[in-house]
């Protein structure tokens, strides 16, 4: 019998120090028990968290100058390393939850056709009863389930690893011709605002500079996304990969938007 059980990491730990004896084998079942979250998983949430907040900062800054009066003044066009935020590893999870979907409907109707196995077989998990690919193109696109099966079947693992990798950086190289945030579409914006790049009068250059970074950043930028949706998976982190990584840039997105504002206000107000 294991006794009365918190769900909650912190609270775990503290009920199993004063009410075991052995304290060692406490902290032991605190740190890494895996029936329900434990230290371990909190701590790789956390992990995660400050990992992604870190890499918000990263960017690339074009010096920019205005083309009014005699002397423009002069600024910088910041070029994120995730360029496209978090759009990459939504457009990810909704392509592999769709085949998903197709593959099991598929599988209960006509589950004996080579061509439906071929893209997944499914079998219920008796300890949660959901279904679970066993074979077929659905199985080396979901991820490991432990760290035991990740070497236990290594092509499954290099496979999922490779598809997450891929299709993040494909999305996100693309998405920035759907959301107009594309090199033309950022000269444009510059044009509008009466800004040049510079070093660079002539469109021909400015457009060099432009697409030097903005496709390189936003490749880039969006396999990063899926290397940290991948590291907290496979550290454990509480909730799913997908999910913090929305948390944390959505939250980041509202901070910055509260920055901005507070300082234009601050600016308005030397006028007021």
């Amino acid at each position: 019998m294991r006794g009365t059980e918190y769900e909650g990491a912190i609270i775990a730990l503290f009920h199993l120090l004063l009410s075991r004896q052995n304290k060692v084998k406490a902290l032991k079942e605190a740190f890494y028990r895996g029936n329900l979250p434990n230290i371990t998983n909190l701590l790789a949430t956390i992990l995660i968290f400050l990992v992604v907040i870190y890499f918000q900062g990263f960017k690339v800054e074009i010096p920019v100058r205005s083309t009014q009066g005699q002397r423009g003044q002069a600024g910088k066009y910041p070029v994120k390393l995730f360029y496209t935020s978090n759009m990459p590893i939504i457009l990810q999870t909704s392509l592999v939850t769709n085949l998903f979907m197709i593959s099991q409907v598929l599988y209960r109707r006509f589950s004996n056709h080579i061509i439906v196995r071929l893209l997944g077989r499914w079998v219920t998990d008796p300890n949660n009863g959901a279904s679970v690919p066993i074979s077929g193109l659905v199985y080396y696109i979901s991820p490991p389930q432990s760290i035991a099966e990740m070497f236990k079947d290594p092509i499954h693992s290099m496979t999922y690893i490779a598809f997450v990798l891929g299709t993040c950086a494909f999305f996100s190289r693309y998405w920035i011709y759907v959301s107009n945030a594309a090199p033309q579409n950022v000269y444009q914006q510059l044009q509008a605002q009466n800004l040049v790049i510079a070093k660079r009068h002539d469109k021909a250059g400015q457009m060099k500079v432009l697409e030097k970074f903005i496709p390189t950043a936003a490749a880039f930028g969006g396999m990063c996304i899926g290397v940290l949706t991948l590291a907290a998976d496979f550290l454990g982190a509480i909730g799913s990969g997908t999910g913090i990584l929305l948390c944390v840039t959505i939250i980041y997105q509202y901070f910055e938007i509260f920055t901005k504002e507070g300082e234009e206000e601050g600016f308005l107000s030397q006028f007021m």
